[in-house]
């Protein structure tokens, strides 16, 4: 994975989700240890995703080349905005067949951390649709996953991100359990 030119690091979190998530909040830590707190980006992302991927192409043109981390869906915004923009991108247990996967939760929707509440739509999952990746370049990508994932079958994404550079590891869960053991590893691949 090269983060070539990388001024930061974007952290992309997943549906439902927010800056406020423990990976967020650590990864946020972590680069304020190193004194990086401003490269670290992380906005609050639209559940509509047309409108999450303006937030965080808006956060690129703000902020300038950024190594992208993606977390669950976050990793498929995070896939679309690499190869479109030549970012090196680290993906955490990634929605890799995001339109798929979250079909079964168009309806009503709560954020798990703010309380907000939203329509998930069907337009929702055409716009994710249109957001795939045709083809990905296996450099710029470190896949992490964990078997245990009961959200999304972590088999897709090993094959979807073949020839990528993969941390694959059993047990854990949809949340990634040992992401604190990674948080040093992101930091540092991200060039800053």
């Amino acid at each position: 994975m090269k983060a070539g030119g990388a001024r930061g690091l974007l952290y992309l979190h997943g549906f439902r989700s927010s800056p406020l998530s423990w990976k967020a909040r650590l990864l946020g830590e972590a680069m304020a240890a190193h004194g990086l707190a401003d490269r670290f980006h992380c906005p609050a992302l639209s559940h509509d995703p047309v409108a999450a991927v303006a937030q965080a192409e808006a956060a690129l043109a703000e902020h300038g080349p950024c190594t992208l981390v993606g977390s669950s869906l976050g990793g498929y915004y995070a896939t679309w905005l690499a190869e479109k923009h030549d970012l090196a991108a680290v993906l955490i247990n990634p929605a890799v067949v995001a339109p798929l996967s979250l079909e079964a939760y168009v309806g009503p929707q709560t954020n798990l951390y703010t309380g907000e509440t939203f329509a998930f739509t069907a337009a929702h999952v055409a716009a994710l649709h249109a957001l795939k990746a045709p083809a990905i370049t296996p450099a710029r990508y470190w896949l992490l996953v964990e078997e245990g994932d009961e959200v999304l079958d972590y088999r897709e994404a090993v094959r979807r991100y073949a020839g990528c550079r993969q941390t694959v590891l059993p047990g854990g869960d949809h949340g990634f359990t040992r992401f604190p053991d990674f948080v040093p590893q992101i930091v540092e691949s991200c060039g800053l």
